[in-house]
């Protein structure tokens, strides 16, 4: 017997062509074939964090598990959170790869507690300008590996400071840095990663202080989809008034008309111990310093900067990096910008600190250790000197 003829479904474009009415077109008889045939996948609908409603986070440390980055966020009242996806100060702060079981049990539990956007930041070693050959060797390769990393734990955006340019002139400078960003990128599928830029405050001969220089970067990187991550001290302390109401709709305006503020994803929200333009890298806790808490306020309201959809920009997310030298700092910081924003935050774990009393004498005797072994090498070299 002679099987069944299947009359194929034309594509819209085809109907013309085959003279069909388009209502005709479609064969409504059952296909035994259909019960084989899978569904189509839907395609993937914007992450749950993007529903609108305001994102802060506070930086959240890995020791121990990555897992429990997740649980101090949550314990701290935060709906995004920002991490290290190993040391931040070391070339080599562990391995390039994270076993697949840790990063499938991270973006579980990540899932499970709703936390989103997750920032990584970049090792701070990392040079993306830097034009001596070893130096720029080492800095692309751990950038990859900051990648692979930020991809393999379903990060929504790796944050990166563009660099020192040394004797290069600006021009050169940040063409270094998108050729470096290119390179590290290679054989790297990105996936939803985005990579962020991240503004600085103007010391000595850094990349980014200028919104401008930003801007250049980001272009550049176009095709990789790049934004920008703008800190608030390091705004300030470059110069950019954010602290008055007129200086912050004017720098609105500059951000709007260099950057873009739909590039802009991530805000790093902190004080700054430093006047304006004092071109010093100093954080402060909220309210604590010259930025003072009232502008962190206009910040967290204003509706450009915003989760609004008409004028904001939904997933936007506000991290905290600000210090934590007495246990709670972290809590009260994370508490205060909820207050500011006008908004209820999640619920706290009521005591829960990142820096416990035990921590802090830890680090108390590190810093101790560490300014005795300084005052050491000083002394060497300064004998030296004088045998010299």
């Amino acid at each position: 017997m002679p099987e069944p003829k299947t009359i194929p479904t034309p594509l819209a474009d085809d109907i013309d062509e085959l003279k069909l009415d388009p209502l005709d077109a479609h064969d409504d008889k059952f296909d035994p074939e259909d019960e084989y045939r899978p569904e189509p996948v839907a395609d993937p609908g914007p992450p749950a964090w993007m529903d609108g409603s305001l994102r802060i986070g506070i930086h959240t440390s890995i020791t121990g598990s990555y897992l429990n980055a997740l649980e101090a966020a949550r314990k701290l009242g935060c709906n995004a959170l920002q991490i290290f996806s190993a040391s931040p100060r070391m070339w080599q702060g562990g391995p390039s790869r994270i076993p697949e079981t840790d990063a499938a049990a991270f973006r579980a539990r990540r899932t499970e507690l709703g936390l989103g956007p997750l920032v990584i930041h970049a090792n701070y070693l990392i040079n993306l300008a830097g034009t001596q050959p070893m130096l720029r060797t080492r800095s692309i390769q751990a950038f990859q590996d900051e990648l692979i990393r930020a991809v393999s734990l379903g990060a929504d955006f790796l944050v990166v400071h563009p660099g020192a340019r040394g004797e290069s002139q600006i021009d050169a400078a940040i063409a270094n840095i998108v050729d470096s960003i290119k390179q590290a990128t290679r054989r790297v599928p990105l996936g939803k990663l985005r990579i962020l830029i991240e503004n600085t405050a103007g010391m000595g001969t850094a990349v980014g202080s200028r919104l401008q220089e930003v801007a250049a970067i980001v272009r550049g990187l176009s095709l990789l989809g790049a934004g920008v991550c703008l800190d608030t001290a390091h705004l300030f302390a470059a110069g950019y008034d954010i602290s008055s109401e007129a200086g912050l709709e004017s720098t609105i305006a500059q951000i709007d008309q260099s950057i873009g503020l739909d590039n802009v994803y991530v805000w790093h929200v902190n004080d700054s111990k430093i006047p304006l333009g004092g071109k010093v890298d100093r954080h402060e806790n909220i309210g604590e310093g010259k930025i003072k808490a009232a502008a962190f306020g206009r910040i967290l309201q204003h509706p450009k900067l915003g989760a609004s959809v008409t004028t904001g920009l939904p997933g936007r997310a506000f991290i905290l990096e600000t210090p934590i030298e007495e246990p709670g700092d972290d809590r009260k910081n994370v508490a205060k910008l909820w207050e500011l924003s006008g908004i209820d935050g999640p619920a706290v774990e009521k005591g829960f600190t990142m820096l416990t009393s035990a921590l802090k004498k830890k680090r108390a005797a590190h810093r101790k250790e560490a300014a005795k072994s300084a005052k050491a090498t000083a002394k060497k070299i300064q004998d030296k000197k004088k045998k010299g």
